[in-house]
């Protein structure tokens, strides 16, 4: 057995973690950060992500803490690991057909093993962390008993996937999606794209011995000839390239006038946030949403980490709420109606599953005249416009957008 990370879903918690973690957030996350010491050993690296994931814990409440207690330049690093988050959520944004497309491709893959027997058993000897390969199979059972892995691990752990398993990339990024506690449509996707050499067009991530040994300090040496010695873009799954960037989605906006029901998601669990005594709410209900991740089972650690993060919210409203299940798309109109309120607010929610499943609810809730509305953050708003193209756009801007989001030292 695994030493079990334990991630406890509560913003007290996950402040308690920022603070803890803040001290070393400088020079000694820049220097030690891509090390993976194993479960129970991750000290160089915040394991901020299942709070940041479900904004338990705000990017910029993390980003003002490193800022704060190293500076602009000490913070450097780890800033922009947070800002890396955003930048691929603004880039899924302005490109949702590739979201379309993983969806479908995962769907392909999944009927292909239907009929492909070896195909199969490659897979399943992968999933089940039998495939001679220690560092690999580590991982998994890591991943499946903990729900976290280093993000060395991960990168590490994709590249072999499709490298040298020469698996399909998107089963490999269900996989983590099912299992991650901190598991994001965007940046998951995004960064088995960035592996496969997708993302940044023809550059890819191989996996190498010595550098595993090296950053797993000798825990895990691969055997020669074990890894694949070429890592090959698989650009010709997609010959046509990117598809061109769209208009970031604007939200509907509440109207301050209308009868409310305030839904919580685990797309934003610092819901206080919001004015909300500025709207006259009737009703909260709470959506859990996390087995939308796949069509597969997904893992107990992650429903059971977002249902005690909407129960936390919750708590620090002070109110009750009903809990809703996403399901049946008629879930939202009866609970409106139930209530009679004629809007809904929520967070915004991003491209990915619960948006899909949020399209679906939204045409019932139009066809009866209820509203949904969303509140988009402005960390958001201020970084999405400049996720574009490489991450390097959004780099540049770190500075000016912390300006304007009143941080020191900017």
């Amino acid at each position: 057995m695994i030493a079990t990370a334990e991630f406890i879903a509560s913003r007290e918690v996950g402040l308690a973690r920022l603070a803890a973690f803040t001290p070393i957030a400088g020079q000694h996350y820049s220097s030690a950060r891509n090390y993976d010491r194993g479960p129970g050993q991750h000290n160089s690296v915040s394991q901020l992500s299942p709070y940041l994931r479900r904004r338990l814990v705000t990017e910029e409440e993390a980003v003002m803490a490193a800022v704060r207690g190293h500076g602009l330049a000490g913070a450097e690093k780890f800033n922009q690991e947070v800002f890396w988050r955003t930048y691929f959520k603004g880039w899924l944004e302005q490109r949702p057909v590739i979201w379309d497309l993983y969806r479908d491709g995962l769907q392909a893959d999944l009927d292909r093993l239907e009929n492909d027997r070896d195909f199969r058993k490659r897979l399943d000897r992968a999933l089940a962390g039998e495939t001679r390969i220690e560092c690999f199979d580590f991982w998994v059972k890591e991943l499946l008993e903990t729900g976290y892995l280093h993000n060395h691990a991960r990168m590490w752990f994709a590249s072999i996937w499709i490298f040298t398993l020469e698996l399909p990339w998107r089963l490999g990024a269900d996989f983590f999606l099912r299992n991650l506690i901190d598991g994001d449509p965007a940046s998951n996707t995004l960064s088995w794209r960035w592996i496969a050499g997708l993302h940044t067009r023809g550059k890819t991530y191989q996996a190498e011995a010595w550098n595993i040994a090296k950053f797993t300090d000798q825990r895990f040496i691969p055997v020669e000839g074990k890894l694949s010695p070429v890592a090959d873009a698989l650009v010709n799954e997609e010959p046509n390239g990117l598809p061109p960037i769209a208009a970031i989605r604007k939200p509907v906006l509440p109207d301050q006038h209308f009868s409310t029901g305030l839904l919580i998601t685990e797309e934003e669990c610092r819901i206080e946030a919001l004015p909300l005594s500025d709207f006259n709410i009737k009703t909260v209900a709470t959506l859990g949403a996390s087995h939308l991740r796949s069509t597969l089972p997904v893992n107990t650690i992650v429903r059971g980490f977002e249902l005690a993060a909407l129960a936390d919210t919750v708590e620090r409203l002070g109110c009750s709420a009903q809990e809703l299940i996403a399901n049946d798309p008629k879930v939202l109109l009866n609970w409106a109606k139930e209530a009679n309120v004629s809007q809904i607010l929520t967070g915004y929610i991003p491209v990915g599953p619960l948006r899909d499943w949020m399209k679906l609810a939204q045409s019932h809730l139009d066809a009866e005249g209820v509203s949904l509305c969303e509140w988009q953050r402005e960390w958001d708003a201020l970084i999405w416009p400049y996720a574009t193209a490489g991450f390097f756009k959004v780099k540049k801007q770190i500075p000016r957008i912390l300006q304007q989001l009143g941080m020191p030292d900017c």
